[in-house]
């Protein structure tokens, strides 16, 4: 079996305080720490007993979790196991990064985003670099704010030019850009129009719940994070059996990590082997 998961645990903790997210500088109890640690050890360790399958993850964490060492050695782990073809996972970058000379890059990748309120250009890129120069696979990304569009012009001219950046449309505002601006964002990411609406989903053909799934700390699946209905647990016996194509319920999907997945948009011929990491398989 050949199975993408999206995993998000108990963690909901940021070091960065950005002023539209709900876990901006929330910090954890020790108690929760230690709830997220068993939980994540549980499915790296649940994934290693997989060795007949071929399993992709990507962590997609309420919050920052690269800072946490644990997170670390989750992804060291997990790009050892023979039975892995992929493990990713999304971060401000913040953290230090000697440890990912312990992975087998070929199977690591990173979804880094860019937050200008909290972090200087320079000292972003500076990781970006590093990454760059460590052989690591990765994408850059950063909110479509308008009054950081001149920010996100530097920064696509300070990033190697084989490094893709894309722009998640602000889409709380109805109508939120002009023709101006949504021209100056689509020269830098030419893929920021189909990110900037919400697809028409209800019914319509996806990966999710079939070859893609979500999974939460106590194992629950579900078709995908946008879809509350739990489908299943990965520790409970015959979980496979919870795996079917199923038409989308929701009316529409406007996230990345949920519409990529549609088959109508053929997403995954332009993303290749970089669905999960947000990686363009042939460039923008």
């Amino acid at each position: 079996m050949k199975l993408s998961i999206l995993y998000r645990g108990p963690l909901s903790s940021c070091n960065y305080g950005c002023d539209y997210c709900p876990f901006a500088k929330r910090v954890e109890t020790a108690a929760e720490h230690e709830a997220d640690r068993r939980a994540l050890e549980r499915f790296v360790n649940w994934v290693a007993t997989r060795t007949s399958d071929r399993v992709s993850i990507l962590f997609t964490p309420w919050g920052e979790a690269l800072v946490r060492p644990r997170y670390q050695r989750a992804l060291i782990e997990l790009t050892g196991l023979p039975n892995v073809e992929k493990a990713a996972i999304q971060t401000n970058l913040s953290c230090r990064l000697d440890w990912v000379e312990r992975c087998d890059k070929s199977k690591l990748a990173l979804w880094t985003t860019y937050h200008p309120s909290e972090v200087s250009r320079e000292r972003f890129v500076a990781n970006c670099l590093e990454l760059d120069r460590r052989g690591v696979r990765f994408s850059v990304g950063v909110v479509g704010l308008k009054q950081h569009a001149e920010e996100i012009e530097a920064l696509r001219r300070e990033l190697p030019p084989r490094v893709y950046l894309w722009i998640n449309a602000y889409k709380r505002t109805p109508n939120y850009y002009d023709s101006e601006e949504l021209r100056r964002f689509t020269d830098i990411d030419p893929l920021f129009p189909i990110n900037n609406q919400y697809h028409p989903s209800l019914g319509r053909s996806c990966r999710c719940g079939h070859s893609v799934i979500s999974v939460d700390g106590d194992g629950a699946m579900r078709r995908c994070h946008f879809i509350r209905e739990v489908i299943g647990n990965i520790y409970e016996p015959d979980f496979e059996n919870a795996l079917r194509e199923t038409p989308c319920s929701n009316a529409t999907c406007g996230c990345h990590i949920g519409y990529v997945h549609m088959d109508e948009l053929e997403l995954y011929a332009v993303f290749g082997e970089g669905v999960l990491e947000r990686i363009p398989a042939g460039g923008v």
